[in-house]
């Protein structure tokens, strides 16, 4: 069982930054792709950005230049750096663990993430 923590949401103005951590329980970065997913009020549940196992990282558009993804594999953690935030990016933040190999999905609780004046 893969169990996933996410901290580091809060209020922040536009144009500021923050930084957000998900913690997994044990080493599955090397067999488990990590994403961050968000969702913004009334909306579907999008991906943000996600890192494979092999290390390569993707992002969608709109956070491109914006959001770095990396992470730590001494910590078992992986961290979305946040900068030039906008309102739009206000949402729920939510880690994800995939199985590169077997459908197995874990999520984690979530975390608000609100940006506003």
């Amino acid at each position: 069982q893969v169990q996933l923590w996410e901290s580091g949401g809060g209020l922040v103005q536009p144009g500021g930054s923050l930084r957000l951590s998900c913690a997994a329980n044990r080493n599955i970065f090397s067999f488990y792709t990590m994403g961050w997913y968000r969702q913004p009020p009334g909306k579907q549940r999008e991906l943000v950005a996600a890192i494979t196992s092999g290390g390569s990282t993707n992002y969608e558009d709109s956070v491109k230049g914006r959001f770095t993804l990396s992470r730590d594999n001494a910590k078992n953690t992986v961290y979305l750096q946040m900068s030039s935030l906008e309102p739009e990016d206000t949402a729920v933040y939510y880690c994800n663990a995939h199985h590169d190999f077997a459908s197995l999905y874990y999520w984690g609780q979530g975390t608000q993430v609100t940006v506003s004046s």
